[in-house]
């Protein structure tokens, strides 16, 4: 009977520690999630940044089209 109660409690302790490593690497494997989750805000930011300049020289290019257009039919 001992020996079976010691074979139990030798299982519960592995148990015991191979719920511990993974509550360890859910930790981890949560601190790379938000990592990932602020650097793709970045690049979000980042990309919204260059429509809105692409969208500017898209207007400014408009512009020199509409002045050249109007400078060729004058003449």
């Amino acid at each position: 009977m001992a020996d079976n109660e010691s074979l139990v409690l030798e299982i519960l302790k592995r148990l015991q520690a191979d719920m511990a490593e993974i509550k360890e690497d859910i930790s981890d494997i949560k601190l790379r999630v938000t990592a990932t989750e602020e650097h793709l805000s970045t690049l979000m930011m980042s990309v919204s940044g260059v429509n809105h300049r692409l969208d500017r020289l898209e207007k400014r290019v408009e512009r020199i089209e509409n002045r050249l257009d109007l400078a060729e039919s004058d003449q």
